[in-house]
């Protein structure tokens, strides 16, 4: 068993001397009176002395039963040990060190680096001085006088850090938490607790209340105070102490609370088949929704362990939500505050508190609410409680079953002196909890135990208020909870790690027979099955089947966020799972390649680059495509000057190469990186080829992930490439129906852009009004700032040129601020063309410019339409040889595209130069050609625009 002790180590000083100038029958009744005083003073602090080797006695406290206070024992002992050695006329240096150990029978009673330093500290000590280390100090400090002394010690890389004993005070202190007894010393918290909720109920807003304190300091009895009574429907859900990666969890706890009105959100979680953007819009509705029936609460507890991505959750809910009461009660502890250093910050509706210690008055208030006790026994817990109320009920239970309250300095000692007292029965039972957690099912204790009386020892359980029930997450299906969670943190350290590992490992077998119903069952059996292996391989038994299963499941769990936009937990959960995989294994391919994806989102390129050179240096020469396709993808991104037609050229071979091996997930990446390099380019119809055939090999493959990029993607090229509208219309009908907020965005886009061509600009407005409150809603500023580029364009078609110039100057500040180069780049040019035509020649002209220098080598749109209105500019200033050249270069750009509205804008800006030449029957043969474009794809305005140009050019 795996406990926390406090060993001494005692040795004489000048033995050797004495043993030379002392007849040897005298100096063996000395040593004789040294052992026996030695011996009574350890045992009568609680000590077990394991050894005497020489004139060295070693004692331990802590074994076989903890006390709270082992560590002020274990000093207080060496302190009469110092005094008791010069009386037998003897010399002696003592050194004490507390630490975790393995106790067990045999030889040696406890075995563990504590053991070593304590030994060491001894070996350091002056005579008749105490040494003691570090945590002995953390857990002595307010009984003791010392000094600091930095030792080097044999093995240790660093100095360890030592005090020397200068006093020990004969009193000193000890820990626990019931939610059953009048509220004491919390009123002015709980006060604004009830007037954030009636704030929240006034003004049908939401509002976010986080309540920081240590642990037992009393966060849940205040909330369960709080929400007693209300007029409100509370729900809860907790962040799991080994959450990493298990992003959803509080949220689905609490949702499934509301049961059938909340069934869709809930298998949309489970599926993961949206973004992140889009599950946040989801469930924020689900709980506006509840909230306009009924005000709501929802407390999530231990949100210091929340995953980046639930805590951007809690901040958009309290950020959009409007129209519905709602409190958001967050519990956590201050650490919340190192990771999210501005939590709450800027929020007009936010409240955060810190809940401080107890007075010594209201210690002693709560001691009489559970019963009291003795006045000698009730002094000395409020001087050693410290204003925590954990600590003094507690105590208070010790003091009930028999112990010694004495001076307990920490939780954790206090815990394990608790677990000490109970019959080995009920250790199994409450050790078998510890491992699924603080929340635990019957089912799962009675498989781990094995135990014919686990009934019987679940309730005694109870009746000792070490556990009580809780609300079952499996149905059919008993649950308990711990008190706190220290008791289950003092049950799960005390397990060996051996012990540890077979538990887990069996615990993940019991899962995978009985929680199918779990929508996250990957992430949590993968993490058990990860800490079996883990420790296992600490053991020097590393079993590598055992890691082949975990890294499966938590790659599958890692892949299932990637498909919800979720960056941070995928990456949690796929790097896990590539450290447990070997080389070869099958899944370990595809969670790289998700791995890859995700990175590319994050910006993590060394990582993701690594993970390229895995696949670039596989045998198998699919995955090595792989690789290339990946290191394609990246170069396109990150240099796509030089690296297009290498890339064109890797996705022809790879889709060569997966061909032949029937890998239809190779041959999506492969059309992914075609159809990019073609929309680099331009080119909408060879886009629209290859991402119709990314939908194709995706769905076989099974990736929604790449199934829902193409659907993305295909409404740009169908949309700008020549495709005439009702070809457009019936292209998007045969799309796989998808009702996620974003192809709802998508399918808005579209119909807005129709509108616009068919000159319905008040339609147009409207229904891109509806499109852009979504991304609103999601929070995606990138999709937001695109709107508003789309709404200067339908205002320009208007005629508002006043308004289209304000508004493309928000677009372009906004897309500056988002980073997005190349899209500014475009919005330059069109705020320059709406310039031109309110007479600001010159300013459109720089604009212009400017657009097309800070766009991609490729994108050939740009330079048609810039090379166009600088084309217009110069011939309206008479330099005709420089208009001649701009409007054939604009026109040659615009021809490596297939886009009909670049090609009719490039004919119109060479009708232009060559009518300000006096050249009108050109000028009008190429307002012909854009004529014919614009009416064939369904531009009317535009077509409306160039028939009067032609009537006008004579």
């Amino acid at each position: 068993m795996r406990k926390v002790v406090s060993v001494v180590f005692c040795d004489l000083s000048g033995s050797t001397a004495l043993g030379e100038r002392t007849d040897p029958e005298a100096l063996r009744s000395r040593m004789r009176g040294y052992y026996d005083r030695m011996r009574q003073i350890l045992e009568r602090h609680g000590g077990t002395v394991e050894k005497f080797i020489g004139d060295a006695v070693m004692a331990v406290f802590g074994v076989p039963v903890a006390h709270e206070d082992d560590a002020m024992r274990a000093v207080r002992a060496a302190w009469e040990m110092r005094a008791a050695v010069p009386r037998l006329g003897l010399q002696a240096r003592i050194g004490v060190n507390t630490g975790e150990v393995v106790a067990g029978g045999g030889d040696t009673l406890v075995t563990g680096d504590a053991v070593n330093v304590a030994a060491r500290l001894e070996q350091l000590a002056e005579t008749g001085e105490v040494l003691i280390g570090r945590e002995t100090r953390q857990l002595v400090r307010d009984a003791v006088q010392v000094e600091p002394v930095q030792v080097a010690a044999k093995g240790k890389a660093e100095p360890v850090a030592a005090y020397r004993l200068l006093n020990v005070d004969p009193a000193a202190a000890a820990v626990a938490r019931r939610l059953d007894t009048p509220l004491i010393g919390r009123r002015p918290e709980l006060q604004q607790l009830r007037q954030a909720f009636e704030r929240s109920v006034r003004e049908r807003r939401c509002h976010l209340f986080t309540l920081l304190g240590a642990a037992g300091v009393g966060k849940s009895r205040l909330t369960a105070e709080f929400v007693s009574g209300l007029d409100a429907t509370t729900l809860s859900g907790r962040c799991l102490e080994y959450g990493e990666g298990i992003t959803f969890w509080p949220v689905v706890s609490a949702l499934k609370q509301l049961g059938e009105p909340a069934e869709g959100t809930l298998t949309r979680l489970a599926d993961g088949a949206c973004s992140k953007g889009e599950l946040f819009w989801d469930v924020r509705r689900q709980l506006e929704n509840v909230a306009r029936e009924r005000p709501l609460v929802v407390v999530f507890d231990d949100v210091q362990w929340g995953e980046e991505t639930f805590l951007d959750l809690i901040d958009h809910v309290a950020d959009l939500s409007r129209g519905a009461p709602l409190l958001l009660l967050c519990l956590a502890r201050p650490d919340l505050l190192d990771k999210r250093p501005t939590w709450g910050g800027g929020k007009l509706n936010a409240t955060t508190i810190l809940l401080e210690p107890l007075t010594a008055q209201e210690c002693a208030e709560l001691i009489d609410a559970h019963g009291g006790t003795e006045p000698g026994t009730r002094e000395r817990i409020v001087t050693s409680a410290d204003g925590n109320p954990l600590f003094v009920e507690e105590m208070l239970a010790l003091v009930r079953e028999g112990g010694d309250v004495g001076t307990p300095s920490t939780v954790r000692a206090l815990l394990q002196a608790r677990l000490d007292q109970l019959a080995r029965g009920e250790r199994t039972v409450i050790e078998g909890g510890a491992i699924e957690g603080e929340i635990f099912h019957r089912g799962a204790v009675v498989e781990l135990a094995r135990s014919p009386d686990v009934e019987s020892q679940l309730l005694g359980l109870v009746r000792k208020e070490l556990i009580h029930p809780a609300a079952p997450t499996l149905s059919g299906d008993e649950a308990f909870r711990f008190r706190h969670l220290l008791f289950r943190d003092a049950a799960y350290d005390a397990l060996p790690k051996e012990t540890r590992a077979e538990l887990h490992e069996r615990f993940a077998d019991w899962l995978e027979l009985h929680a199918q119903e779990l929508i996250e069952l990957d992430e949590i059996a993968g993490y058990h099955l990860e800490r079996a292996a883990r420790y296992r391989r600490e053991l020097d038994h590393a079993d590598p089947e055992l890691e082949r299963r975990a890294g499966r499941h938590l790659a599958a769990a890692g892949s299932r966020a990637t498909l919800r936009s979720d960056a941070h937990g995928a990456a949690n959960l796929l790097g896990r799972a590539l450290a447990l995989l070997p080389p070869g294994d099958r899944r370990r391919l595809s969670a790289v390649l998700d791995c890859i994806g995700i990175l590319e989102e994050l910006g993590e390129h060394e990582h993701r680059l690594r993970l390229i050179e895995e696949l670039e240096q596989a045998d198998d020469p699919t995955v090595r495509m792989r690789g290339r396709v990946a290191r394609s993808v990246f170069r396109v991104a990150t240099e796509p000057a030089e690296a297009v037609e290498e890339a064109e050229a890797v996705a022809a071979e790879a889709l060569t190469v997966f061909a032949a091996a029937d890998d239809d997930l190779g041959a999506a990446y492969a059309y992914d990186l075609a159809a990019n390099t073609s929309w680099l380019r331009s080119r909408a119809v060879p886009t629209v080829r290859a991402l119709e055939a990314l939908l194709l090999h995706a769905e076989r493959a099974g990736s929604r992930l790449l199934a829902g990029r193409a659907m993305m993607m295909l409404t740009g090229p169908l949309m700008y490439g020549p495709f005439e509208t009702e070809l457009i219309r019936a292209r998007l009908a045969q799309l796989p129906a998808d009702e996620s907020p974003l192809a709802r965005v998508t399918m808005l886009w579209v119909e807005a852009e129709l509108a616009r061509r068919e000159k319905r600009f008040t339609d147009a407005l409207g229904v891109l009004e509806q499109a852009s409150a979504i991304p609103r809603e999601l929070g995606l500023e990138v999709f937001t700032a695109l709107h508003t580029q789309r709404r200067a364009q339908i205002m320009h078609d208007q005629g508002r040129l006043d308004e289209a110039v304000r508004t493309y100057r928000e677009a372009i500040s906004r897309q500056e601020e988002l980073g997005l180069t190349s899209f500014r780049s475009t919005t330059l040019i069109n705020l320059a063309e709406v310039l031109y035509e309110r007479g600001q020649a010159d300013e459109a002209a720089r604009l212009a410019l400017e657009g097309e220098q800070t766009g991609a080598a490729e994108d050939v749109v740009n330079f048609a339409y810039g090379h166009g209105l600088r084309a217009r500019i110069a011939a309206d200033q008479d330099a005709r040889d420089t208009a001649g050249v701009l409007a054939r270069e604009a026109l040659d750009h615009a021809y490596k595209t297939d886009f009909p509205a670049v090609h009719a804008t490039a004919h119109e800006a060479l009708a232009h130069v060559l009518a300000a030449a006096g050249r009108p029957g050109e000028a009008r043969a190429e307002l012909e050609r854009a004529l014919q474009l614009w009416q064939r794809y369904g531009y009317s305005a535009r077509a409306e625009q160039t028939r009067t140009r032609l009537t006008n050019t004579r």
